[in-house]
């Protein structure tokens, strides 16, 4: 995967510099998946809305800049060139309409082209890492 279009779907990956970002995302993700659970029992559903990158003005004039060191004018390009791919909000309307009347709402909802197949290059490869520390992980179990 790159790191251009990691940078395009906001919470689902982390990339250098947006720390603070992917943090904030990260926490609704577990916030939502465990208020989903709470609720269940009530027959209230929850999904979280996890959509591509948007044509907003994000990291432009209305953010607040530090001093621009030259170490990361590589990373400060790519993230230029995945703000380039960018969705119109508008287009989003019909998509979160459908699934407020779906009968059986998924947990986790991707809204917006490229998620899906990031999480296709992802979850293997993060699946394959813990399989190989699996021996390490599960030694804790009882000494």
């Amino acid at each position: 995967m790159s790191a251009d279009a990691a940078a395009s779907i906001g919470g689902m990956f982390a990339l250098p510099g947006l720390g603070l970002y992917h943090a904030s995302k990260f926490a609704l993700e577990g916030l939502t998946e465990s208020l989903a659970a709470e609720v269940a029992g009530f027959g209230i559903e929850g999904t979280l809305v996890e959509p591509a990158g948007y044509a907003t003005d994000w990291a432009g004039s209305s953010a607040a800049h530090a001093e621009r060191l030259p170490a990361h004018d590589d990373f400060r390009a790519t993230m230029r060139r995945a703000a380039a791919v960018r969705q119109v909000p508008a287009a989003t309307r019909k998509p979160i309409l459908a699934l407020a009347d779906a009968d059986e709402p998924p947990l986790r909802f991707f809204l917006g082209t490229g998620p899906l197949d990031l999480m296709r290059q992802v979850y293997p490869a993060r699946l394959a890492e813990r399989e190989r520390w699996e021996a390490v992980s599960t030694g804790t179990a009882g000494d």
